[in-house]
């Protein structure tokens, strides 16, 4: 009897503290084969993209204008391109630019689409409408062609295509947090931490926040992939990441006048940007899943 009382005390301990959702949670993540298979191939490219520079043959930007058009060898396993360039060290750089883009582009639309939606879901009234009116009136104009238009406006570069893909994805975010914020604040935690004179601002960021992360990584996860297919895009049209510098989307640009004689040129990237996208997507609905309340035991 001890024992089971004790192992009952201390799931209600757990439960109580969020670690028995989280550890359920993951449970049920690890059941699922191939949100678990994705998981390992995503890591695997991001170890990868960190150490580009040990792991790749050679430098991304060595030019040999005899080994131009070279299909798959021993010397060059995915060939090179119409510059002699060595297309495996090129993908493996690429993915670098393609992984931080995707994941910085990310965050700024969490922290700003986050703060805007806590504000919009807590305060309601006035505060509502003008920041959820704001954010449909982003929402009327298609996400791709919201970055294209503040791509344009900028210079090429890093820091504005992150700017240009997060901003675009900020409406997203502020509704999703919104959603759990109204369902968050009438809760009995929140009204304890009102009743002993907590200040909004760490209610906010302390107590409901934290609440709201399940629904964040699921998104977070699948908006990925759209910025990572949103970051090759610009670069595609030019808007992007600009060479010499190696993203997937620009490779793919670069080959077009070539796609018929050389197609393995195209083929190695776009298989390295569907690979992702598709690891990315079946990990975002395994998280869904295994994050969803009503799925928990």
């Amino acid at each position: 009897m001890s024992r089971t009382s004790s192992k009952h005390k201390k799931t209600a301990k757990n439960q109580a503290s969020g670690t028995g959702y989280w550890a359920n949670a993951w449970f049920r993540l690890k059941k699922n084969k191939g949100a678990m298979i994705s998981l390992a191939v995503l890591i695997l490219m991001v170890l990868i993209a960190i150490f580009a520079d040990i792991v790749s043959p050679y430098p991304y930007d060595l030019q040999n204008a005899d080994h131009a058009f070279q299909t798959p060898s021993k010397q060059h396993l995915l060939g090179t391109d119409n510059f002699g360039r060595d297309i495996l060290s090129r993908i493996i750089h690429g993915g670098r630019i393609s992984l931080l883009v995707g994941f910085s582009s990310i965050i700024f639309a969490i922290i700003l689409g986050g703060l805007l939606g806590a504000l919009s879901g807590y305060y309601a009234g006035a505060v509502d409408n003008i920041i959820m009116r704001s954010m449909d009136i982003l929402m009327a104009i298609p996400g791709m062609l919201l970055a294209i238009t503040l791509a344009a406006a900028f210079e090429p570069g890093l820091n504005n295509v992150i700017i240009a893909i997060g901003v675009a994805e900020v409406p997203i975010y502020a509704r999703v947090i919104r959603s759990s914020v109204l369902t968050i604040k009438g809760q009995e935690f929140i009204e304890a931490a009102e009743s002993i004179g907590a200040s909004d601002a760490r209610i906010i960021l302390r107590h409901i926040i934290p609440n709201c992360m399940a629904p964040i990584i699921v998104q977070a996860t699948l908006g990925m992939a759209g910025a990572i297919l949103s970051v090759a895009a610009l670069s595609f049209l030019g808007l992007g990441i600009q060479p010499p510098t190696p993203e997937w989307g620009s490779m793919l640009a670069n080959v077009r006048q070539h796609l018929t004689t050389y197609p393995h040129m195209a083929v190695f990237p776009g298989l390295a940007i569907m690979i992702t996208i598709f690891a990315l997507n079946i990990l975002g609905d395994g998280l869904r899943d295994a994050l969803d309340p009503r799925l928990k035991n």
